[in-house]
C-alpha cells in the first residue's frame, strides 16, 4: 500500500517536474548562439585564415615555368670574314624555370596581415552588433507572452469566482430566495470567458512560435516563462557593442594607413632562372643547351605624383567620419534612454494608482455580493462590478509587465 501511495505521488508530481521553463536571460543567450547570423563569425574566421595564408605566400619562393617555340622571318647575318660561323636558325626553342624570392619589402607583408586581422575583428563585431539588436525584439515577444500568461491566471480566477457564484444562485433559485433565470446571466458570462481563454491561448501560441524561431528552441503553450524582476542601474557610461565597433573601424583605418605607408618602400628580390633551349645564352651556338642566371633585383617606386599621400589623407577623413558617427550614436542613444526612463517613471505612477483603484473595486464588489444574495440587485449588476474589478486587475498586470519591458529595454539600450 505504501509503495502504491509513493507511485501515485510521483505520477502527480511528474507533470510539474517535466514542465519546461525559460528565462529572459536564457533567451538572450540562445539568440546569440543559435540565430543563423551567429554562424557568420566562424565563416569569417575561416575566410580570414585563407586570405592571410595567401598574403604570407609572398614571403615564399615564387616558381614559374615558361616554354615557347618561335620562327623568325629574319636572323642576324655574319660578314663574309666570319663565314666559318654557322648562321642562326630561324626556328628557336626555349623552356625555363624561374625562382623569385622576396628578401625585403619594408614590412609590407606584416602590415597586410595586421590589416586582415583588424578587418576580421571589425566584421565579427558587426555580427555581434546585429545579434545584440535582436534583444529588443526578444523583449517585445517575451513580455507579450508574460502578459498573456498573467492575463490567463486572472481570467481563471474570475471564472472560478463566477462558477462558485453560479452554484450559490442556483441554490437560491431552488429554495425561492433568488429570482428565476438569475443564473442565465452568469452562465452567459462563463461562456464569454471560454471564448476569451481561446483567444488568449491563440495569441500566446503565435508569440511563442515567433520566439521559438528566433532562439531556435522548441517551446510550446505549456512552457513556463519566468517573470523575474528586472533591475536597472542608472549610470552615465554606455557599454554598447556599437561603440567597440566604431573603435575597431578606426583601428582598421590605422592598419590601412600602415599598409599604404609601406607601398613605396624599396623591395629587394633574389632570382634564379634555369633553362634548356636552342640557342642558349650563347647565341652563336646553334644547338640545344642548358643555361642559368642568378641575381638580385631592387624595385623602388621613387615618385607617384603624391598618390600615396592623398590616399592616406583620405583615410584620415574616414577617421573623422567615424568620430562623427560615434557622437551621433551616443546622442541618439541618450535620447532613447531618457524616453525609457520617462516610461519607467510614468508606469510606476500608474501602478500605484492601479493598486488604489483595485482596493476600491474590491469594496464595491463585496457590497454587490451581499446585495445579490439579498436580492437587492440583479446578476447583471453583480457581473458588471466583477468585470470592472477584473479589468482593473488586468490593467495592473499590464502596467507591471510594461514596467518590466521598459526596464529591460533601458538595459539593452544602455548596453548592460
Amino acid at each position: 500500500m505504501k509503495q502504491l501511495i509513493i507511485i501515485l505521488i510521483l505520477l502527480t508530481a511528474l507533470p510539474s517536474i517535466a514542465q519546461q521553463s525559460i528565462t529572459l536571460e536564457e533567451c538572450y543567450n540562445l539568440v546569440t548562439t543559435n540565430y543563423p547570423l551567429a554562424k557568420q563569425s566562424k565563416l569569417l574566421n575561416t575566410q580570414n585564415k585563407l586570405e592571410a595564408a595567401v598574403i604570407s605566400t609572398s614571403q615564399l619562393p615564387q616558381i614559374s615555368l615558361d616554354a615557347y617555340a618561335t620562327y623568325l622571318s629574319d636572323v642576324i647575318e655574319f660578314p663574309a670574314a666570319m663565314s666559318a660561323v654557322e648562321p642562326l636558325n630561324n626556328d628557336q626553342y626555349r623552356a625555363t624555370v624561374s625562382v623569385n624570392q622576396l628578401i625585403y619589402n619594408g614590412g609590407a607583408t606584416g602590415a597586410s596581415l595586421d590589416l586582415k586581422s583588424a578587418q576580421l575583428k571589425t566584421k565579427q563585431k558587426q555580427v555581434e552588433v546585429s545579434l545584440y539588436q535582436l534583444k529588443q525584439q526578444i523583449n517585445q515577444l517575451y513580455f507579450s507572452i508574460l502578459l498573456a500568461q498573467e492575463s490567463k491566471l486572472l481570467l481563471n480566477a474570475k471564472q472560478t469566482q463566477l462558477q462558485a457564484k453560479l452554484k450559490e444562485i442556483q441554490s437560491g433559485i431552488k429554495y425561492g430566495a433568488v429570482l428565476p433565470s438569475s443564473d442565465k446571466v452568469l452562465q452567459a458570462e462563463l461562456l464569454k470567458i471560454d471564448q476569451q481563454f481561446k483567444e488568449l491561448e491563440s495569441n500566446k501560441l503565435t508569440l511563442i512560435q515567433s520566439l521559438s524561431s528566433l532562439i531556435s528552441l522548441q517551446l510550446n503553450s505549456s512552457t513556463l516563462f519566468q517573470n523575474s524582476l528586472v533591475e536597472t542601474q542608472l549610470q552615465t557610461d554606455l557599454t554598447r557593442p556599437e561603440l567597440e565597433l566604431f573603435q575597431l573601424k578606426k583601428e582598421e583605418i590605422e592598419n590601412s594607413e600602415s599598409v599604404l605607408s609601406k607601398q613605396n618602400t624599396p623591395k629587394l628580390l633574389g632570382f634564379a632562372t634555369g633553362g634548356y633551349g636552342n640557342p642558349g645564352l650563347n647565341m652563336l651556338d646553334n644547338s640545344f643547351q642548358t643555361f642559368y642566371t642568378v641575381g638580385v633585383k631592387l624595385n623602388w617606386k621613387v615618385f607617384d605624383w603624391n598618390s600615396n599621400k592623398k590616399q592616406r589623407e583620405s583615410l584620415l577623413i574616414n577617421k573623422d567620419i567615424i568620430d562623427n558617427e560615434t557622437e551621433i550614436f551616443k546622442l541618439n542613444t541618450n535620447i532613447e534612454l531618457n524616453k525609457q526612463q520617462k516610461e519607467i517613471d510614468k508606469t510606476e505612477a500608474f501602478i500605484t494608482s492601479d493598486l488604489e483603484i483595485i482596493n476600491l473595486r474590491k469594496e464595491v464588489l463585496k457590497s454587490a455580493d451581499s446585495q445579490l444574495k439579498n436580492g437587492v440587485i440583479t446578476s447583471s449588476a453583480y457581473i458588471t462590478e466583477l468585470t470592472n474589478l477584473y479589468e482593473d486587475e488586468n490593467t495592473l498586470v499590464k502596467h507591471k509587465i510594461q514596467l518590466q519591458l521598459a526596464k529591460s529595454n533601458y538595459n539593452i539600450i544602455k548596453g548592460q
